[in-house]
């Protein structure tokens, strides 16, 4: 999903409160796993694309990158089936989305790395998103946010 508002004030409280630990969780995101024909390909890709490295021990069954507390992995499957975007026969199932200072140079480098632009939201102020895939097919979008500034520390949010 897109960030298209703001949250409001109930929400923005219990937010900040998990950020800040202040809700005693029982459950904790651990990895989001992707299925693939090719693991190592494909962590390979997103390794380049995040600019994080492949984590030890990834093989050909199974592979990923760590992004903070989250391992973004890679399961190979036999018989792999890609999403057809925006087709509902193998429809997608998720998909990730990447905030970026520029689309230009972003799209130009993932498109280097083995990405197809399938469809472009950009409006004529330079602000959206675009729907790529990936080199197994799984779409994600290069967004670009009005109000978003980048610090040292990542992207901050108006």
């Amino acid at each position: 999903m897109h960030r298209t508002g703001r949250l409001d004030a109930a929400q923005g409280d219990i937010c900040y409160a998990l950020l800040c630990g202040k809700i005693n969780q029982m459950l904790q995101l651990l990895g989001f796993i992707i299925d693939c024909p090719d693991s190592m390909k494909l962590a390979a890709f997103y390794s380049e694309v995040t600019g994080r490295a492949i984590m030890e021990g990834s093989h050909d069954s199974f592979a990923g990158i760590t992004l903070g507390e989250i391992d973004l992995t890679f399961q190979r499957v036999e018989d792999y089936r890609p999403p057809i975007w925006p087709d509902d026969e193998h429809p997608k199932q998720y998909h990730l989305d990447f905030e970026v200072d520029e689309i230009e140079p972003e799209q130009r480098r993932v498109v280097k790395l083995g990405a197809t632009l399938q469809k472009d939201f950009i409006g004529p102020e330079g602000y959206g998103w675009q729907v790529y895939t990936d080199p197994a097919g799984h779409p994600f979008c290069l967004c670009r946010h009005e109000g978003v500034t980048w610090t040292d520390k990542g992207v901050v949010w108006p």
